[in-house]
C-alpha cells in the first residue's frame, strides 16, 4: 500500500475549497468557444492482410492507409487491394524471399513471425530485432482456407482436400493472438468496421478489445483444426475409407464445433442457465437460421418445440402445419393452404394446442394469421409471413414470430448428439422416410387407396413422437396421439382418449412393433380399419391373426422409429 506523501501540495492562494464558477455569460462564451479535441495519432503503424473470405477487405485495407498505416499483404489479397486502387506492399518484396511451393510458403519467414512476435518491453526482444532491422508488425488480419465446404464439395479428389489445409495463415493467427498485448489479431470480417472506428477515436486498439480479438482467434483455428482432423479420421493415407470406419462412419475421436446466437435467461427451468448455438457454416433453414419478426425473446423450450413443429410440417410435400406441446405433436394437419392446414392441426386437439407452438412448410397468409390469433400461442415459425398477417400476428404482443425464409430442401446436417452423464451418443438422423407403400401387406384384406393415404399420413407423424408412440389419423390430419407411455397398449389407449372426434375407418401408425395382440383388439374397437408398424415381434403372427379377426389391414415396413 503506498505510503502518503510527507509533503503534501500546498493549495496556492487563489484556490478554495470549493472552484469558483465564471459568471453564467462566461461560461457560456467558454464553452461554444471550446475546441474539438483533435484525434489521437494512429499508434499502429504496419498490419498484414491475408485473407481468403474478400468480403470488406477492401475497405478494411483503404481505412487502414487513410490512417497511415502501412499494409503487407499475399498472393490474392494483394491484387484485389491493387486493382482497387490501395497502395500496399507483398509480403515477397517485404521479406526479400519469394513465395514457393506452390504457394505452400508465403509468410513462413522471421521477418514475418518475428515482427509480430516480440514483447514490445522485452529489451532482449527489442534489442535482437533492432539489430536485425526488423520492423514490428501490430494488426494481423487474416481467415482461413474453407476446408469444410472444400471436404463436402462433390467430385473434388482428396489430394485437391489436402491441398486447402492451410499452414501459413495459422500460423499467423496463433503467432498474433499469443502476442495479444501487443498486437491485435482479426479473424472475422465482422469484426472490420469496428477496428476501424475505433482505430479512428482512439489511435489503437484497447487491451481489452485485443484480448477479445486474441480468444475469437484461437478459437477459429481451433475449429479449423477439428475440421480437418474429423475428416481425415475418417480416411486412410490414400483418401480412401479406412477399415475402421467402412461400417460406422464415425471418427474414434469426435470435436464438435458450433458459434453461439445468444445466451438465454435460463434452460428447462429457471435455476438451470443456458446458450444457443449454431453449427458454423449452417445456413439451411432452420431455427437456428431463422429470423425473429416480433415477440418475447425465446426460451430453451421455446426453441426445443420451434424446431420439432417446423420439421414436422417440413416432412409433407402439401401446405402442413404441426401444432407441438411439450417436444410432443398435439395436432397435425394438411390442406390446400396454410389456413386449412392449420384447422385440422388444431381441431384434433383443441385443449392441448393451448399454448403451444404451429409451425407450417409454407408462407402464413392472411386467413391463416387470423385464425392464429385467435388463440394463445407461445409462437409461430413458417417460411414467410404476409404483411398483413404479419400485421395481425403483430397485435399479440407477446407471440414469437419465426421466419425462415425457405423450408428445408435436404435432412439436417451432421449428427443427431445427445449428452448423458460422462459421455455424448452419435447417431444418423432418423430422417429416411419408410413408405408404408413399399411395406409388406400381411392381412388377407389389401388397404384401399384411401386407407394407404391415411397410413402414409400417420407414418409421417409417428416418428417425431415421443415412444411408446400412437397416432391415429386419416389422410390429411392427425385425429388422436398417444405419446410418451410405457406400455404400448396403454399409448393406444391413450391416442384414443385424446380424440376430439370419432375414429371409425382411421388409420394407426405404431412406432415400434405390438408385443401382443391386446393392442390390435383395443385399437379395433375405437373403429381403427388400417394398421401401420414396423413388425419384429416374437407374436407378429399373432399380432396378424387378430388384424384380420376384426377385417383390419396391415402393412409391416421394417423400419422402427423410436424417439426417446
Amino acid at each position: 500500500m503506498p505510503r502518503a506523501s510527507k509533503h503534501p501540495k500546498r493549495r496556492s492562494a487563489t484556490t478554495s475549497s470549493s472552484p469558483r464558477r465564471a459568471p453564467a455569460g462566461r461560461r457560456a462564451r467558454s464553452r461554444r468557444s471550446k475546441p474539438v479535441p483533435a484525434r489521437p495519432p494512429v499508434q499502429l503503424r504496419r498490419a498484414l492482410l491475408s485473407v481468403y473470405e474478400k468480403d470488406g477487405v477492401v475497405e478494411l485495407a483503404r481505412g487502414l492507409v487513410d490512417l497511415g498505416v502501412h499494409v503487407l499483404t499475399t498472393g490474392g489479397t494483394a491484387r484485389l487491394l491493387i486493382d482497387n486502387g490501395v497502395p500496399v506492399e507483398r509480403i515477397a518484396q517485404y521479406t526479400n524471399f519469394p513465395e514457393m511451393l506452390d504457394g505452400r510458403v508465403k509468410t513462413l519467414h522471421p521477418k514475418i513471425h518475428a515482427g509480430i512476435m516480440a514483447v514490445r518491453d522485452n529489451r532482449k526482444h527489442m534489442s535482437q530485432i533492432r539489430r536485425l532491422g526488423i520492423p514490428m508488425i501490430d494488426l494481423v488480419v487474416v481467415n482461413l482456407y474453407p476446408f469444410e465446404k472444400t471436404a463436402a464439395m462433390e467430385g473434388i479428389g482428396f489430394d485437391e482436400i489436402v491441398e486447402m489445409i492451410d499452414i501459413g495463415g495459422p500460423s499467423l493467427v496463433r503467432a498474433a493472438a499469443k502476442n495479444f498485448r501487443d498486437v491485435a489479431v482479426v479473424v472475422d470480417p465482422a469484426d472490420y468496421e469496428d477496428v476501424l472506428e475505433t482505430l479512428r477515436d482512439k489511435g489503437n486498439i484497447p487491451a481489452s478489445r485485443r484480448f477479445d480479438l486474441a480468444k475469437k482467434a484461437f478459437l477459429h483455428v481451433a475449429s479449423y483444426d477439428m475440421a480437418v482432423h474429423s475428416y481425415l479420421s475418417l480416411l486412410n493415407p490414400d483418401g480412401t475409407l479406412a477399415p475402421a470406419n467402412q461400417e460406422s462412419g464415425f471418427p474414434l475421436r469426435l470435436t464438435a464445433d458450433f458459434l453461439k446466437v445468444r445466451d438465454l435467461r435460463y434452460g428447462e427451468n429457471p435455476h438451470q442457465r443456458a446458450a444457443f448455438y449454431r453449427e458454423p457454416e449452417g445456413n439451411a433453414p432452420t431455427v437456428a437460421n431463422a429470423e425473429q419478426l416480433h415477440g418475447k425473446e425465446l426460451s430453451f423450450n421455446n426453441i426445443l418445440d420451434l424446431d420439432a413443429a417446423f420439421r414436422i410440417a417440413c416432412d409433407f410435400d402439401r401446405p402442413a402445419c404441426a401444432a407441438v406441446k411439450h417436444m410432443n405433436p398435439c395436432g397435425v394437419g394438411t390442406g390446400r393452404g396454410a389456413a386449412e392446414a392449420f384447422a385440422r392441426a388444431r381441431d384434433a386437439d383443441p385443449l392441448s394446442i393451448f399454448g403451444g407452438i404451429a409451425g407450417f412448410n409454407v408462407a402464413v397468409d392472411l386467413e391463416c394469421a387470423r385464425a392464429l390469433s385467435e388463440l394463445f400461442l407461445e409462437a409461430v415459425i413458417a417460411p414467410e409471413f404476409s404483411p398483413e398477417a404479419l400485421e395481425i400476428l403483430r397485435s399479440r404482443k407477446t407471440l414469437r414470430i419465426m421466419r425462415t425464409a425457405a423450408r428445408p430442401l435436404a435432412p439436417p446436417s451432421g449428427k443427431d448428439m445427445r449428452r448423458v452423464a460422462g459421455g455424448l451418443l452419435v447417431q444418423d438422423w432418423d430422417s429416411g422416410d419408410s413408405d408404408p407403400h413399399r411395406g409388406k401387406i400381411v392381412t388377407r384384406r389389401r388397404p384401399t387407396p384411401r386407407e394407404l393415404e391415411a397410413m402414409h399420413f400417420a407414418w409421417k407423424v409417428v416418428r417425431h413422437v415421443r415412444s411408446n408412440a400412437i397416432v391415429y389419423a386419416t389422410a390429411d390430419r392427425t385425429l388422436g396421439i398417444g405419446a410418451g407411455q410405457m406400455s404400448r397398449v396403454d399409448s393406444v389407449r391413450f391416442g384414443a382418449m385424446k380424440a376430439a372426434g370419432p375414429l371409425k375407418g382411421a388409420a394407426i401408425a405404431s412406432d415400434g412393433f405390438f408385443p401382443f395382440r391386446d393392442s390390435i383388439d383395443e385399437a379395433a374397437a375405437h373403429g381403427v380399419t388400417a394398421i401401420v408398424q414396423p413388425g419384429g415381434s416374437i407374436r407378429d403372427a399373432e399380432v396378424t391373426a387378430a388384424a384380420d379377426e376384426h377385417g383390419m389391414t396391415m402393412i409391416l415396413t421394417g423400419f422402427r422409429h423410436f424417439r426417446h
